[in-house]
């Protein structure tokens, strides 16, 4: 079935108000891309303002309104501020993609605490602190959605990655909190498991992996969007998008 004919077939997202993190690149801009086209207003944040205003001014040709916005958003007050600023954008803010994220592939014994925290910052605070403030508009609102974009390595650990497998195994820990917490207030919360994805995220640094194993990440953004369209009395707590030739799962 082509995407063309998924566009047709799918309900619409137009007027919901849809915030991307690390949506300039990658599984974000393929997601953006995705959701313009079923009528969303987006919000395209990444902490490269420059690549998230080219991305807004390419996503406006599908007649949606869209911002670009540049922060990290691992510093708390600029996570604040980009909430507050959607808001007055739109008005009003249906669905965070917490999908920004980082790494540093070292061994323990040559990583520095900054750049620990760097990766506990950008994987695991970030998405806290926005979720922290979006949620509470979605509860004055009678609802909305949180997707955490979270990784194989949230399952499964290999060497000279703990900081991101510390972040990942705490954002997927912290996405089913949410889940919990936030159910009772309408407010839908998904973590999205993402086997390797051909992003420059993956290929920068393995320039060696063979992209034959590896999906597209349209496909993973198919998948968040089929979430996010699915009736208001269900929610997925947690859905796993993997590559047929998955090599990091079992």
């Amino acid at each position: 079935m082509s995407d063309q004919h998924l566009d047709h077939e799918a309900p619409s997202l137009r007027g919901k108000a849809v915030f991307v993190t690390g949506g300039a690149s990658g599984l974000g801009a393929a997601l953006c891309q995705l959701l313009a086209r079923s009528g969303a207003d987006l919000i395209v944040a990444d902490i490269n303002r420059d690549m998230a205003t080219v991305s807004a001014n390419i996503l406006r040709e599908h007649g949606v309104r869209v911002h670009a916005l540049g922060f990290d958003v691992g510093d708390p007050a600029s996570a604040e501020h980009a909430i507050g600023t959607a808001l007055e954008r739109f008005g009003r803010l249906d669905v965070l993609v917490n999908n920004a994220g980082t790494d540093v592939t070292l061994p323990m014994a040559d990583m520095t605490p900054q750049q620990w925290m760097r990766v506990m910052n950008t994987n695991l605070n970030g998405p806290f602190l926005l979720a922290k403030h979006a949620s509470q508009h979605m509860r004055a609102a009678g609802g909305g959605h949180i997707i955490n974009v979270a990784s194989t390595a949230a399952k499964r650990a290999w060497p000279n990655a703990s900081a991101y497998h510390a972040s990942k195994w705490g954002l997927l820990g912290l996405s089913h909190a949410m889940h919990a917490e936030l159910r009772p207030h309408n407010i839908k919360v998904t973590a999205v498991i993402a086997g390797g994805m051909r992003t420059p995220f993956l290929l920068d640094r393995f320039p060696d992996l063979d992209q034959a194993t590896l999906q597209d990440p349209m496909n993973v953004a198919q998948a968040i969007r089929s979430v996010l369209l699915l009736p208001r009395e269900s929610v997925v707590a947690e859905i796993t998008v993997l590559p047929m030739q998955e090599s990091s799962w079992p």
